[in-house]
């Protein structure tokens, strides 16, 4: 089955070491994510120019959110799933993102540590359309951190 990124220019699509893409302000040193869709801009530097930066692949988990009920179309999430906020760890910004397919919602914890993985978001014609996931990080032991 071929397998394709769901949204173009928002994480790389190396499955065995995945990262968001972002910017980067060249004075402030600011992050930003989504690329495409990042306005907002440091007030200190208000027209600096951002270039391209791969952003941390763990971090803190911050909140999340398990959904009782389906989007509205477009959306292609069913109920339940589990919306993670995460604190990456260099950039200091929060990241929201879906849990990893077949994670456990319940065993979540704010403050655990996660990363960022890649999983199916839907399949359609023979086309596995990816999306970045927020993942517990394990432990050597498997255990959750």
């Amino acid at each position: 089955m071929t397998r394709v990124p769901a949204i173009d220019g928002w994480f790389t699509a190396d499955e065995a070491n995945p990262h968001l893409l972002g910017t980067r302000g060249v004075t402030s040193g600011s992050y930003f994510f989504p690329p495409s869709l990042a306005v907002s801009a440091n007030p200190n530097a208000p027209f600096e120019s951002r270039e391209p930066a791969e952003l941390s692949r763990t971090g803190t988990l911050w909140s999340y959110t398990t959904n009782h009920y389906s989007p509205p179309e477009p959306s292609v999430q069913k109920a339940p799933y589990t919306v993670c906020a995460v604190e990456l760890v260099t950039e200091k910004m929060v990241v929201l993102g879906p849990l990893a397919t077949g994670a456990d919602a319940s065993r979540l914890k704010v403050g655990m540590q996660m990363e960022l993985v890649i999983g199916p978001l839907f399949t359609e014609d023979g086309v596995e359309h990816t999306m970045y996931q927020w993942a517990p990080l394990t432990d050597p032991q498997g255990g959750v951190r």
